[in-house]
């Protein structure tokens, strides 16, 4: 059970690929137009449940709950050790030298 007011995101298709505008690329139209939007739960509800939310700009949204408490997975990816040799030669160049 999701309570009332948590912090939740939710899905929905806005356009089904039959609704979808004729100039958009071939590839666009064989998928539906979704949205994922977070706001904050307006009754109880189950994940997976049609729900209603309020969101930060005071929209009201309706779709289904995926996720309560969302949050950010998305990184820069792994360590690169060429990296450590260009800010070398980056520094060298501006500054004249190593300023480590």
């Amino acid at each position: 059970m999701v309570r009332k007011g948590e912090w939740v995101r939710i899905h929905k298709n806005i356009l089904e690929p039959s609704e979808r505008a004729p100039q958009v690329p071939e590839d666009t139209k064989k998928v539906p137009l979704e949205m994922w939007d977070k706001g904050y739960l307006q009754e109880d509800a189950e994940l997976g449940g049609q729900v209603k939310i309020i969101t930060v700009t005071g929209r009201e949204e309706e779709g289904t709950l995926i996720e309560v408490n969302p949050y950010y997975e998305h990184d820069f990816g792994k360590f690169v050790p060429e990296l450590l040799v260009i800010s070398k030669q980056v520094r060298d160049i501006l500054f004249g030298g190593d300023r480590s």
